[in-house]
């Protein structure tokens, strides 16, 4: 009988096909990745719970929605049914990890890690799983699923020598096992936020003096509660319970993450600051709990965020505009111009999104020495060749 091989060598590198990494944040996707795979929960348990709960970091602070790190481990491993044991500190530019068996759960500065796109770029905490393969070398397993400013973050695995770990963590960083505590929390849970929370929040980032820094917040805001939102429709659909309504509801969310962002790049070049995302988000925000909670389809009215509506269809676009909006929104998504021009939706070529929607954007815009109106500039005119073209049309009339 052939000696059984070791642990390292049993691992699953490959993340499950059912991690929904796309769903989770840079902290949850690794705990759910070990609870799925070691224990078979799945990591739709963290959306089980719906709930806007903003967080004062004190004077002159935006509030946030975003939990801090230890607090937001700490629940991710709780919803999971799982503990956060043996817990150290790695002092700066080591690679020795602590002995024992099992993988450790690491939080590091993402600055400086090879794999992911903030590495020599941003600062924030960020998750990997950390093993030894039967050679020594360490082994990340990383499920992250996200589209950055900076490029694609994918799930993945790497083997990294000792010099390169070390390199990896020149701050140090904080390491835990696990273990199995209980049963996942699963039940499902709406919290609906009072009036004057929801208030105060949007208030906050209204008045603020800094609109590139509160717009820039806000970018992080929107994106997080609409991911918290996919989620915890995902948890309701899985247990047979799908809320009415939810997909409209979704799509809005979407569209104002996606809106906020372009608002941001667009106080960041000196250009007038769209008036729509905030009263979308005080919207949207009041519509969860009706959504969520709503007995039926024929009794659900999802409202439509301010500033996310279709716009006017306009007049007709001249041949030479539309070519020219064609041309530049192809340099940016890497197809064949004609392709753009038969009618091929910009949603349905790979990479496209908020991102690339604002390199397409400030091209036309640079290109025609136009400026679009900031109202103008909602999802509903930025995902087709029609729609852009229709805008770009209306700007070069009013440009002097």
């Amino acid at each position: 009988m052939s000696a059984p091989a070791p642990a390292a060598a049993l691992l699953q590198t490959a993340p499950p096909a059912d991690l929904h990494a796309e769903l989770l944040d840079c902290l949850q996707v690794n705990l759910a990745w070990l609870a799925r795979t070691e224990y078979g929960v799945s990591p739709l348990v963290l959306g089980a719970r719906l709930e806007f709960a903003p967080r004062d970091d004190g004077p002159g602070r935006l509030p946030t929605v975003e939990p801090a790190t230890d607090t937001h481990v700490e629940r991710t491993a709780g919803a999971l049914g799982l503990s956060l044991t043996d817990r150290r500190s790695l002092p700066p530019g080591t690679a020795a990890l602590p002995a024992g068996p099992g993988t450790l759960y690491v939080i590091a500065d993402a600055y400086h890690l090879p794999w992911v796109p903030y590495h020599g770029r941003t600062h924030m905490d960020h998750s990997f799983l950390l093993d030894r393969d039967p050679s020594g070398r360490a082994v990340v397993r990383d499920g992250y699923h996200n589209d950055t400013p900076y490029g694609p973050a994918r799930p993945g695995t790497w083997t990294l020598t000792e010099a390169e770990l070390a390199r990896a963590l020149p701050d140090g960083a904080r390491v835990h096992r696990t273990a199995r505590a209980g049963l996942p929390q699963d039940a499902t849970t709406v919290t609906a936020p009072p009036s004057a929370a929801i208030g105060s929040y949007v208030r906050a980032y209204r008045e603020h003096p800094d609109r590139e820094q509160a717009l820039g917040q806000l970018t992080l805001e929107t994106w997080l509660l609409a991911r918290a939102r996919r989620l915890h429709a995902a948890h309701r659909a899985a247990a047979g319970d799908p809320a009415p309504a939810v997909e409209q509801h979704l799509r809005a969310w979407g569209k104002l993450a996606e809106q906020t962002f372009l608002a941001h790049r667009r106080v960041q070049r000196g250009r007038p600051e769209p008036v729509g995302p905030l009263a979308g988000l005080a919207d949207l925000l009041h519509a969860d709990a009706q959504v969520f909670t709503a007995p039926c389809p024929a009794h659900t009215a999802v409202p439509t965020a301010a500033g996310v509506v279709p716009a006017g269809t306009g007049s007709p676009d001249t041949n030479a505009l539309r070519t020219a909006v064609a041309e530049e929104a192809a340099a940016v998504l890497r197809v064949p111009v004609a392709e753009l021009l038969a009618g091929r939706p910009l949603t349905e070529i790979p990479g496209f999104g908020s991102f690339r929607m604002v390199d397409i954007v400030e091209r036309i815009e640079d290109r025609l020495g136009i400026e679009f109106d900031a109202d103008d500039l909602v999802p509903e005119n930025l995902h087709d060749l029609d729609g852009l073209s229709r805008i770009t049309a209306r700007a070069h009339r009013e440009t002097p």
